[in-house]
């Protein structure tokens, strides 16, 4: 793992931020902070950051207006770190495009977990084998089509596949039914959200060994689903 990954710290606590910032940079990342929204979106523009980790509660402007301009020219892995724990509030935001959602008061132990998964996410698209996907035992061919697990291919329905694509496709993020829905069937209504349920369901028959502590789909309680980067 490259631990020289530069992280943005927008927060305009300045002990929560001297907190993150002393603990990064203590695990040897590269660290530069901003204290609101504008100062965040200048520095974004302006320099190259590997992940975001972003407070909603600026001074200056909320922080979902800094994750939509900031999706207006860049795909860079963005963590909110916030006090509003509703799942309203964490499905708005990854709606909105961010990666991940930590939820205020955090332990250090879960913060860095989770830059490692962004991390993770960084080496898989960086490494030049975007028509396949390799998670652990799991294989996703793009162009053909298809799926293996342990070498074995899978039997898989269309809307299996097309699930399974879309969340290899954004492997460590955390997608919101909505999000699933409207890309799967165009929309997303009640009924649609009830029909993910099942077929997420039979996915998961198919790939996990043991449905109860899922090893490649993971659910997120009232928000979505978000396939897990296997360790190597």
């Amino acid at each position: 793992m490259n631990n020289k990954t530069n992280i943005l710290v927008v927060e305009d606590d300045r002990q929560i931020r001297k907190l993150m910032s002393t603990t990064l940079s203590s695990n040897e990342y590269s660290i530069e902070c901003a204290c609101d929204g504008g100062q965040a979106i200048m520095a974004i523009s302006t320099n190259k950051f590997d992940i975001v980790l972003l407070d909603l509660g600026l001074p200056d402007m909320d922080g979902e207006i800094v994750i939509k301009k900031i999706r207006e020219w860049s795909d860079i892995p963005i963590i909110v770190i916030s006090a509003r724990g509703e799942d309203s509030d964490k499905i708005s935001a990854l709606d909105n495009g961010a990666d991940d959602y930590l939820t205020k008061p955090f332990s250090i132990e879960e913060l860095m977990a989770r830059i490692r998964v962004a991390q993770r996410r960084l080496l898989n698209k960086s490494d030049g084998s975007e028509s396949v996907f390799q998670n652990g035992d799991l294989v996703v061919d793009y162009p053909a089509g298809t799926a293996y697990l342990k070498g074995r291919e899978l039997s898989l329905t269309p809307i299996e596949y097309k699930l399974l694509s879309l969340l290899s496709r954004n492997a460590g993020k955390v997608l919101t039914h909505t999000y699933i829905t409207d890309k799967i069937w165009g929309n997303s209504v009640d009924s649609d959200v009830a029909s993910l349920r099942v077929f997420m369901a039979s996915l998961r028959k198919k790939i996990e060994k043991d449905t109860a502590h899922p090893e490649y789909i993971q659910t997120h309680i009232g928000t979505g689903y978000r396939m897990i980067i296997v360790k190597k």
